[in-house]
Order: C-alpha cells, then sequence, then structure tokens
C-alpha cells in the first residue's frame, strides 16, 4: 500500500483544507448543534489527520482506499464520541481510534484466518501492552502482560504472532541506492553447517581465492549459518558492506566451480 495517489476513494488529497484551530472549533460546535454542513465540513477538514494516520500501515498489500475509507470511519466515530471537557485536542483523542479501526479491519480481514477467541486474546494482550507501556513508560514482557491478564504467557505470545501480517522473503528493509536487503539476507543459512559439502562441490578451492575478509564472510554467512547483520556487527562494517561484499564473493566463486 503507497499513500502517494493524490486522489483518494474520490478525494484529491492534494487540495485538502488546511483549518487552523479556531475554525476548527467553530465548525465542531456548530457540528454540535445538529448543524449537517458544518459536520461534513469538519470530517472534510480532518482528512489529513486520516492521510497521516495510514501512512503506519504502508507495505502490507492492501488497498490504500479501503485503508482511508476505515481510517475515515474511526474519524467519523471520533466525531461523535469527543468531549471538549476533557481539555485535549481533538486530534489527540482521535489519532488512537483511527489507528483502532485500521487495526480492526487488518485483523478481520487478514488473508490468514485466525480463531475469534484467539483475536480477542491479541486485542486484550496489545491494550494490556499499551496500557503498562503508559503506566511504566517502558514497553512490558512477555511475562507483565500474561501477568496483567491473568493468562499463560504462551498463550500471549501465540495470539500475538497469530495477527501479525506475514511478509514476504523477498521485502526490501533496507536500501542504500545501490543494493536492496531483502528479508532473505537476515536469515541464517543453518542447513548448510556441513563442512562436507564445500569439498564435495569442489568449492574449498574457490574460497581460497577470495580475499581473506570476504572468504570469512562467507563461512560466516553460510556454514555458520549467521544473518547480514550479525556478520556486520561481528566484522564492523554495515550490513550494505556485507551484502555487496558477498555478492562480489559469490560471483568470483562461480568462477571456480
Amino acid at each position: 500500500m503507497a499513500v502517494t495517489k493524490v486522489e483518494i476513494c474520490g478525494v484529491n488529497t492534494g487540495k485538502l483544507p488546511v483549518l487552523n484551530e479556531e475554525e476548527k472549533q467553530a465548525l465542531f460546535e456548530r457540528a454540535r448543534s445538529g448543524d449537517k454542513q458544518a459536520r461534513a465540513e469538519y470530517i472534510y477538514g480532518n482528512l489529513r489527520l486520516v492521510l497521516s494516520v495510514i501512512q503506519r500501515f504502508n507495505n502490507r498489500g492492501e488497498n490504500i482506499d479501503d485503508i482511508f475509507q476505515v481510517g475515515c470511519i474511526g474519524l467519523i466515530k471520533a466525531i461523535d464520541n469527543f468531549d471538549t471537557s476533557h481539555g485535549v485536542k481533538f486530534s489527540t483523542y482521535a489519532v488512537p481510534m483511527i489507528i483502532g479501526e485500521v487495526r480492526r479491519y487488518l485483523r478481520d480481514y487478514n488473508a490468514i484466518r485466525v480463531s475469534r477467541s484467539l483475536r480477542d486474546t491479541a486485542y486484550k494482550a496489545l491494550q494490556a501492552k499499551e496500557k503498562l507501556t503508559a503506566a511504566n513508560n517502558k514497553e512490558p514482557t512477555a511475562d507483565e502482560i500474561a501477568k496483567e491478564l491473568n493468562i499463560p504467557k504462551n498463550e500471549v505470545v501465540f495470539a500475538i504472532e497469530a495477527i501479525q501480517t506475514p511478509v514476504s522473503l523477498f521485502e526490501p528493509v533496507y536500501h542504500d541506492g545501490t543494493d536492496a536487503l531483502f528479508v532473505m539476507d537476515q536469515i541464517g543459512d543453518e542447513k548448510n553447517s556441513d563442512e562436507a559439502w564445500l569439498e564435495n562441490l569442489a568449492l574449498k578451492e574457490a574460497m581460497d581465492k577470495l580475499g581473506e575478509r570476504e572468504r570469512y564472510i562467507i563461512k560466516l554467512r553460510f556454514f555458520r549459518g549467521k544473518t547480514q547483520m550479525e556478520v556486520a556487527e561481528e566484522i564492523g562494517i554495515s550490513q550494505a558492506q556485507v551484502s555487496r561484499l558477498e555478492k562480489g564473493a559469490l560471483r568470483n566463486m562461480r568462477k571456480y566451480v
């Protein structure tokens, strides 16, 4: 999902109005008094808020129009339930409402079907996580969430993992302008830890043709099951550099295999 379209659901996002606080307050008061035109203008004047929120849900493969519409539902619910007596800005109240509406949509319409009871447990766990984070100013552990809900830790972990959106192995996680790094580059290869595999494929000679650093990277990556990030930390260079050196080493080795 890319939030780069100029027109979403028939709305030209490049021409959305920017209202100041006084204008918003005046429209809100008129809307609360039953003025339907003012209510429509207030909704329209806050669509930029919806756009800013749905940016958080990029790269999920969802249709931008669908997510925008769901975000608008959250915005309307926020408008209908906002209480000015609490002394908080409307955006402070509306953002969690919009996020919650989008998350419920993604949870309920996930391509991988999850049971209602499991989704309910996950939802309660996320609420408990937010509550504990706000109370302690740090993210709680799975044990702390389980204690808060009075359920086993494994149920908390399983429920939260069950509602996570699947990620493609070819999902780019970093790009420095040259070679992109993908999820698969961060996964260790534990199947190839047997050094006999190297001998049997006549790769020892090819390995000997490499420089010391390139040879060490290949050993860490394919014979010790290290991820590119782990290799980068061990030898003190960036993950992008590890990726380039690894690709160059493999390209050179092919000449001798």
